[in-house]
């Protein structure tokens, strides 16, 4: 069900992952995606996974909740993975008629599922770890520094964050308008293709008209506290970054830099 999809939301509880600056987590995710795309070996990716379970853990995320975050992208992971089954070419491991699946073909669609998959519940743990707030001030203080090429960092951090945290809120949204529908007698899961994609009408109508009142309400709560954007704008709380942090940036960057020198020599 969609009001089971849990992206853009926040586990409120206390572990280590919870408590780094949001700068450090953000590099961190930014570490691992390059780690994660440097690999091509078997090895690493076991190592990568390792490392993921090891983030999990130390998150205190429930496991069913880092599972659930998987659903939204469960139609690219099939596709993903039967592209590269069919459409590989190499050696032939099986065959059906007209459809072959090679070694090569194997070995790439089970390394695709697994990067995408890794990079789909670490990114998810960046938002359960930390609050709406605080990713907005680790953002526009990363991208403080483009303020000199005329790029409005506090602007792009809210416009990403506001998006991300909205996520839920208009999953819950379409869940509640698709009851609605199934009230009056609409079915979603009959028919085909096209009869399910007709289907769909009367529930992104309501949901993109849904959609653009929230964004309207939004738009006059913020500026009825007068929110005029970055400029001069100022914390209650400012971020500082502790020892934790430093250990973590460097045992992330030890990782990557492991990883990549072992990829290229090996």
């Amino acid at each position: 069900m969609i009001k089971d999809i849990n992206l853009g939301q926040f586990y409120p509880t206390s572990s280590l992952l919870h408590n780094l600056d949001p700068r450090t987590k953000i590099l961190g995710l930014f570490g691992f995606m390059m780690s994660l795309f440097i690999i091509n070996q078997g090895w690493g990716y076991a190592a990568v996974t390792g490392f993921a379970l090891a983030m999990v853990a130390l998150s205190r995320v429930p496991i069913a909740m880092v599972v659930r975050s998987l659903r939204p992208i469960l139609l690219i992971l099939v596709f993903t993975v039967l592209a590269h089954l069919f459409f590989t070419t190499g050696r032939v491991w099986v065959e059906w008629g007209p459809l072959q699946i090679t070694y090569e073909g194997a070995q790439l669609a089970l390394f695709m599922l697994v990067r995408l998959v890794l990079l789909v519940v670490v990114a998810s743990l960046l938002t359960y770890t930390t609050t709406p707030l605080d990713l907005t001030d680790g953002l526009e203080t990363l991208l403080r520094p483009l303020n000199r090429l005329g790029v409005p960092a506090h602007e792009l951090a809210m416009m990403v964050v506001i998006a991300i945290r909205f996520v839920p809120t208009l999953l819950e949204e379409a869940d509640k308008i698709m009851k609605a529908q199934m009230a009056r007698a609409a079915r979603f899961d009959q028919g085909g293709l096209l009869t399910r994609a007709k289907s769909l009408v009367p529930l992104l109508v309501p949901l993109f008209v849904s959609t653009f009142r929230r964004a309207d309400d939004l738009a006059i709560a913020m500026e009825a506290r007068c929110y005029r954007g970055g400029q001069g704008r100022t914390r209650m709380r400012q971020l500082a970054m502790a020892a934790c942090d430093y250990w973590a940036l460097g045992i992330m960057a030890a990782w990557v830099v492991t990883v990549g020198v072992i990829s290229v020599f090996y």
